[in-house]
This record gives C-alpha cells, sequence and structure tokens, in this order.
C-alpha cells in the first residue's frame, strides 16, 4: 500500500504524541517497504523481520525526531531500518565492519545522505553522478552500497584483490560525494 507522504508526516506527529492506533496505520503503511530494505541486507526473512520489529520500537520512540523539512518520512524510517540491518550484519560477523567504513568516513556537517535521497531531484544528481564512474567502479558501488555485497566477495566476483575493490571504493564514493556537492 502506497502512502502519500503528508499522511505519513500526519502519522508520524500522532505516533509522536502516543497514539497506538496511528503506530498501527503507519506500521500497515509502510510495513512491506521497509521490510524490503532489511531482507536485501540481512538476505534472511527471520532476521530481517526481527529486525524490522526492533526498528519500528525505534519509530515509536524517536517519532518526535522526525523533521519533515529534511526528510521524507519513509526515507527517515528506511534509513533506521538500513541502520539497525548494518548492526545486525555486524554483530553476526557476516561481514567486517570495514565494509560500511568508506561511507562513514566521509562524514560532514551537511544533511544526511539517506535523507538527501528522499527527495526526487537528489535521486536524479546522483543518477547522474553514478553515471560519471567508470562502469566497473559503478557496478561494484552498487552491489557493495545498495546490496550489500562485502569487499571479499566484490574481490571474488570481479577477480580483483580486496585492497583494490576497497581503494575503489573509498575513491568512487568521493568523487560522487564531489559531484553531488557542485
Amino acid at each position: 500500500m502506497k502512502s502519500p507522504a503528508p499522511k505519513l508526516d500526519k502519522l508520524l506527529a500522532a505516533v509522536a504524541a502516543g497514539d497506538e492506533a496511528a503506530f498501527a496505520e503507519l506500521y500497515q503503511a509502510t510495513s512491506a517497504k521497509l521490510f524490503a530494505v532489511a531482507l536485501r541486507i540481512l538476505r534472511s526473512r527471520e532476521v530481517a523481520e526481527e529486525v524490522l520489529q526492533e526498528a519500528y520500537f525505534r519509530v515509536w520512540e524517536r517519532a518526535r525526531d522526525f523533521k519533515p523539512e529534511i526528510a521524507s518520512p519513509i526515507t527517515w524510517m528506511a534509513a533506521i531500518v538500513r541502520n539497525r540491518s548494518l548492526d545486525e550484519v555486524r554483530r553476526r560477523g557476516s561481514r567486517p565492519h570495514a565494509d560500511v567504513s568508506e561511507i562513514e568516513d566521509l562524514e560532514s556537517d551537511d544533511e544526511h545522505p539517506l535523507e538527501a535521497l528522499g527527495r526526487q531531484e537528489d535521486v536524479a544528481r546522483l543518477l547522474r553522478c553514478l553515471e560519471g564512474l567508470e562502469p566497473e567502479k559503478k557496478q561494484i558501488v552498487r552491489l557493495a552500497y545498495l546490496d550489500g555485497m562485502s569487499r571479499e566477495a566484490l574481490a571474488k566476483r570481479f577477480g580483483r584483490p580486496e585492497g583494490t575493490i576497497k581503494t575503489w571504493l573509498h575513491r568512487s564514493l568521493a568523487q560522487l560525494k564531489g559531484c553531488l556537492e557542485q
């Protein structure tokens, strides 16, 4: 079920006020999409379901922190699910912590990248910037950050040393950041 952002804004505001019925409606409207985010990263239905429950608990607790001028409701909730999913991957030792360090290394005082992606013009800019990467590097970035593929798996798939993959990811993300800041 697809809900317009203004309705989700109102639901989140009601959740922030402790409205359980609004929380149930918010869950109904967004759970399928957010489950897909968790499943894509975790690749286990059972673990994704657990993570989704924990993420919705965090949404309930942190609904007051939501700022509609910064991100769309679904983007804000997807960021919670994504971060919780990555925490679970690290906890289980499925992938070394360093696999996401390239993103963490690019921190700035600017708006969070996931919040920026919530707006269509930013998505279009990102896609244009991705087109500026060499085809192989573009594919590696997509596999690493959209599909959650580890550097080790990427190294095997592309027949390159892990160090090369790490360097390519780091440089590609720096190139994307530079492009997005223009």
